[in-house]
Order: C-alpha cells, then sequence, then structure tokens
C-alpha cells in the first residue's frame, strides 16, 4: 500500500512490512499479555469459586469470562487488512482489557467480598462494551483520514 494511492489493495508482501516495527511489537506484547490475561483471570476466577459444588455453574463462569479475550484473538486474525490505526487502537484494547481484568479479579482475590461473583459478571459484559464501542470509532476514524 503506497501513500501515492490510497485505494491500492495491499499485498502479502506490504502487509507483511508493515506490520513489522512499533506496529509488529506491539502486537506480539499484545498477543502475549492476551494470553496470560486469559489464563489469569480463568485461574483467579476458579480460585474464588473453589467451593462451589456446581460444575455447570463454573462452566459457565469460565465461559463468560473467557469471551473477550477469545473475541480479541478473533479481532487480532482478521485484523490484517484493517488500518494501522484500527489495529494500533485494537492492541491497545487487548492490552487495557487484559491487564484491567487481572486488576479487577486480582482485587476480588485478595480482598474478599460477600458476593464476589459480580465482579466476574461485570467485568466480562465492561471489556465486551468497550471492545464494541473503542475499536469500531477508530476504523470509522481511520477511514476518514
Amino acid at each position: 500500500m503506497s501513500i501515492d494511492d490510497p485505494g491500492e489493495v495491499p499485498t502479502k508482501a506490504s502487509l507483511a512490512r508493515s506490520d513489522g516495527g512499533y506496529l509488529g511489537f506491539l502486537r506480539e506484547v499484545a498477543l502475549t499479555v492476551v494470553v496470560a490475561g486469559a489464563v489469569g483471570s480463568v485461574g483467579l476466577m476458579l480460585w474464588v469459586g473453589r467451593r462451589n459444588p456446581s460444575t455447570v455453574l463454573l462452566s459457565l463462569f469460565v465461559a463468560w469470562v473467557l469471551s473477550p479475550f477469545i473475541a480479541l484473538l478473533l479481532a487480532d486474525m482478521v485484523s490484517k487488512r484493517w488500518s494501522a490505526i484500527t489495529r494500533a487502537t485494537l492492541y491497545g484494547v487487548m492490552l487495557v482489557l487484559a491487564l484491567g481484568s487481572l486488576a479487577f479479579y486480582g482485587d476480588v482475590v485478595w480482598r474478599p467480598r460477600s458476593q464476589p461473583a459480580f465482579m466476574f459478571l461485570v467485568v466480562p459484559l465492561g471489556s465486551w462494551m468497550l471492545m464494541m464501542i473503542v475499536v469500531p470509532m477508530a476504523a470509522l476514524i481511520s477511514r476518514r483520514l
């Protein structure tokens, strides 16, 4: 893709080159943090729910807590043809959501509450809302530039 012809369809080689440098590094860090965030979030959720005898309920919580992380990984897979601004925004959202989730869930573990499940319901919901607002906005803005 060149600056002279913004309508040019990117080739595989140009996409590989555009992913190098800062954006490529940001992507690798974001993917690593998302995977660590997913594993850590599920681990913290299972620790908080370790005394719950319902396997079905724990399985539903695992699916709900993992859902934003899976969506982020799927978004990364389809983002190859997105603009650099949109991809950078996606990678930023990946970092914020993974680290934020771990912070909220860690707080539940280290400062027990009477209703710990609330955080494990609300944080994924907030994550979905943030993803559904920020990434499309970045795509819309990048199209207008």
